[in-house]
């Protein structure tokens, strides 16, 4: 089973800092990352960059288009909405195995703001003691997954701030 997780870092930097040392975990087979995009908005920019991870997964990644309909989705929804119109019926329909909908595309709106960032990635497995310990003190927001509750609480609990 594939899993997406989205989550949110206090800087426009830190989605991308965490892909980087991901990448080591992929070779090492303690994560295994289907496909992984960025999103990062600085400070004063009107709208955030978007990052697809290609070098990191290679073949068999989700395409392209697929992250720019979810991105257009969720950051330029009032244009983009318009353009695509009817089509979008289908659309939905394909995004909802990911456990993509309007309280996903909602809730990431609300959250990735300027100054902030986020890391999409759709992973098969992952060994979460070891992720935990190789990004050490990396701390981020789990925003959307769709992982059980339990899975759910134990990510949690390894990469968001304490309170």
């Amino acid at each position: 089973m594939t899993t997406l997780t989205v989550w949110k870092f206090n800087t426009a930097e830190g989605a991308q800092e965490t892909l980087a040392k991901l990448a080591p975990l992929q070779k090492e087979h303690i994560i295994d990352i289907k496909d992984a995009a960025t999103v990062s908005w600085p400070e004063g920019k009107k709208k955030p960059r978007t990052k697809q991870a290609v070098n990191l997964v290679g073949l068999g990644a989700l395409d392209g288009a697929f992250w720019g309909l979810l991105f257009g989705l969720i950051f330029f929804c009032p244009i983009f909405g318009i353009a695509v119109g009817a089509s979008m019926g289908a659309f939905g329909g394909s995004m909802r195995d990911y456990g993509i909908n309007d309280d996903f595309i909602n809730d990431v709106k609300s959250k990735v703001t300027e100054g902030t960032s986020a890391l999409f990635l759709f992973t098969r497995e992952a060994t979460i003691d070891k992720v935990a310990e190789a990004l050490g003190g990396i701390t981020a927001e789990l925003i959307q997954s769709n992982l059980s509750n339990e899975q759910e609480a134990k990510l949690q609990e390894h990469f968001s701030p304490e309170t």
